[in-house]
């Protein structure tokens, strides 16, 4: 299973609104069992982990299936991997964490119990659980899980009195800050970041073809045009998140660049968080990270 969590982490940031699941298919034999098929949630959310595995495997007849999350029970746009594992012959399914989907929710577990498989669930189920939180709140809660990115000096300082940016982090932790980011599905700045710094929020270094999306959250939506967002927003997705009384001329003027806008509620003059998560949830984010600034 440890293996299987391995493996589910490589589409993590990639395979949104679809959770990142890893699976591993075990043959028994003398020896304690041979492992005969790996897979994990691909870009764009297909193949499953599930079929990756079974069609590397080939032959999964009598193997036990070590899954990090329930396999789904719903006809989507493939059929259930539930169904799958039953056609492969697998006598045996190791899962992690129940589904929470309403579309699965133990709906897995039970056709496969019914087609005579065994059934194991829980094992390392708290690791599955951290794993998988961004899918389970968006699912559960309506809105994704946020990780806060922060660089402080020794004295608490994020910026300078003027509010201007510096570099505080080294290489190495500015390389950190990619890996971070390219396991995440966005990355979100506020306007006064945006504007300050004019960043990319792309992911560098890594090898990485698919980017997060990049969101700005700006209630008036006065953000450059000019920009290397505005410059990119047909290459790699912006979402600005605005209020309802942002400047029409504003709004069709980014969505010509190929941004996607996005009105949200509006509380004590700023944007309502509560209500941004809930509309990137509704898109279909599960994780999202935060780098806002000193401005």
């Amino acid at each position: 299973m440890r293996l299987a969590l391995s493996l589910g982490r490589r589409g993590m940031g990639a395979c949104w609104p679809n959770p990142a699941v890893g699976c591993v298919l075990v043959q028994p034999d003398g020896a304690g069992g041979r492992i005969i098929g790996r897979g994990w949630t691909q870009p764009g959310g297909r193949p499953h982990g599930e079929v990756m595995a079974l069609a590397q495997a080939g032959d999964a007849r009598g193997a036990t299936a070590y899954v990090t999350l329930e396999p789904c029970a719903h006809h989507g746009q493939t059929p259930p991997c539930a169904q799958a594992l039953i056609e492969a012959g697998v006598a045996r399914v190791v899962v992690a964490l129940t589904d929470p989907d309403p579309r699965v929710n133990g709906g897995g577990i039970a056709m496969l119990r019914a087609a005579g498989i065994e059934v194991v669930s829980d094992v390392l189920r708290d690791e599955a659980a951290r794993d998988h939180a961004g899918f389970v709140s968006r699912i559960t809660r309506g809105r994704p899980i946020v990780t806060l990115k922060l660089a402080n000096s020794f004295d608490g300082r994020i910026a300078t009195a003027t509010g201007e940016s510096q570099w505080i982090t080294g290489p190495e932790a500015r390389r950190y800050v990619h890996a971070l980011r390219a396991r995440h599905d966005a990355v979100m700045v506020g306007g006064g970041t945006a504007r300050a710094d004019d960043p990319s929020l792309t992911v560098r270094g890594l090898g990485v073809t698919r980017q997060p999306v990049r969101v700005v959250l700006s209630r008036t939506l006065d953000l450059p045009l000019d920009s290397q967002l505005a410059r990119t927003a047909r290459e790699v997705p912006v979402w600005l998140c605005h209020g309802a009384g942002a400047d029409r001329a504003l709004i069709s003027a980014w969505q010509g660049l190929g941004a996607e806008t996005v009105a949200v509620g509006v509380a004590r003059g700023q944007l309502d968080p509560r209500a941004v998560l809930e509309a990137l949830a509704a898109r279909g984010l599960t994780r999202v990270f935060c780098e806002g600034g000193g401005a």
